[in-house]
């Protein structure tokens, strides 16, 4: 297994750090439905449930998947160095690895510089209607795609897809399976907004499709780089910092 300091091998259990982050989407879910509803009202008023039996269920289901993808993404990339190395060394009380050490700054330059990027970048495409939707309930939002987006399309996919690819090598992974596992993992990451986007009216036609799914997966090659270099809440904190910039500071400022 070929692995550098920084995506050296992990062994250990992953349960407890499973069940937080499944505990943490099922928070972060809570706190994006006031956007959502902002976002599709029509849809949650002609569901047949009462709103609060929704939003728990939503939570409780979202909670569910972070915790038990989340474990088998720990358990895929774990031992390829893909791991979230701060909140493993909280959980189970033990020393962290000093080979690895925090880059937040870094993270949260990368996260502000990759949201510019993808406004600068949008400003390009077609008209799209601009974001009218309280700050408030944006910051809100924030904390989904920094944990549960995250947790599903970096720590599942990337390990999944380093996982696959090693397989086909002797276990051996190589840079540029990560490299690879990043860059598709971010275009499915970017076509997993194309219902989001149906639902709020924003899909037309092929070039708004396409610019949907690149302008996200662009956001989400910076996300996996600092997930293959520095760990999962590196990851975490960049998506966050870049979804503040894109959901709350950009529309407050007029300019998204």
């Amino acid at each position: 297994m070929s692995a550098s300091p920084s995506t050296a091998p992990v062994n250990g259990p992953h349960l407890k750090l499973a069940v937080l982050f499944g505990s943490a989407g099922a928070l972060a879910t809570l706190a994006l439905m006031p956007y959502v509803i902002a976002l599709t009202p029509q849809k949650f008023s002609a569901l047949p449930l009462p709103l609060p039996v929704i939003v728990l269920a939503a939570a409780a289901q979202t909670g569910m998947l972070c915790w038990l993808l989340g474990w088998l993404g720990l358990y895929l990339g774990a031992p390829y160095g893909l791991d979230a190395p701060w909140l493993r060394a909280w959980v189970y009380r033990r020393l962290r690895d000093p080979a690895r050490r925090p880059h937040w700054w870094l993270a949260t330059l990368l996260g502000v510089l990759a949201a510019l990027l993808v406004a600068g970048l949008s400003a390009f495409g077609p008209e799209h209607a601009h974001d009218t939707i309280q700050a408030w309930r944006g910051a809100l939002a924030s904390l989904y795609g920094g944990i549960v987006e995250e947790v599903l399309c970096r720590l599942l996919l990337v390990s999944a897809l380093v996982w696959l690819l090693a397989r086909c090598n002797r276990r051996m992974a190589q840079p540029w399976m990560f490299a690879l596992a990043i860059v598709l993992a971010a275009l499915l990451f970017g076509a997993s907004h194309l219902p989001a986007a149906q639902a709020a009216g924003l899909l037309g036609t092929p070039l708004l499709i396409a610019r949907i799914v690149l302008l996200n997966a662009v956001a989400a090659v910076v996300f996996g780089g600092l997930f293959w270099k520095y760990g999962l809440e590196h990851a975490m904190l960049a998506h966050f910092c870049a979804d503040l910039v894109l959901h709350v500071a950009l529309p407050l400022a007029g300019g998204f």
